[in-house]
């Protein structure tokens, strides 16, 4: 868990850099799955703790509804990724990852478009703020 806001900023700052190593060595326009398993590999080498497809149950109103969703990463057990690898990101991709945050109850995520020719416009931090 970061402590400080100081921490969180780092590692967002660490996380956006191994996104932009991911995409500066593949490039646009492969699958979200190649993305994802890169970015694994990226956040390994730079001894950042990330876990993959987790898995979290759906509860509504305080019955579990035996049902889970998959979030892409999650990173330090703090930080959503959404990975995206679309023509154009939709209104309905910002949605998907508030609702993952507000389910997860993270406060921080991340909704980043590999399938451009600008990664630094299609990184979108998301902050939940209704945690």
């Amino acid at each position: 868990m970061l402590n400080t806001s100081k921490e969180l900023n780092d590692l967002t700052y660490k996380i956006r850099g191994c996104i932009f190593e991911v995409y500066n060595t593949l490039g646009p326009g492969l699958l979200e799955s190649v993305y994802e398993k890169a970015l694994m590999v990226e956040f390994k080498a730079q001894g950042i703790n990330a876990s993959n497809q987790v898995m979290l149950p759906v509860v509504y109103k305080g019955i579990n509804l035996e049902t889970d969703f998959r979030l892409d990463i999650l990173v330090e057990n703090q930080v959503v990724i959404e990975l995206k690898s679309v023509e154009h990101l939709l209104p309905v991709h910002y949605k998907q990852i508030d609702t993952y945050l507000k389910l997860a109850g993270k406060q921080l995520g991340f909704l980043v478009n590999f399938n451009t020719d600008s990664i630094n416009s299609n990184i979108h931090r998301r902050i939940n703020t209704k945690k």
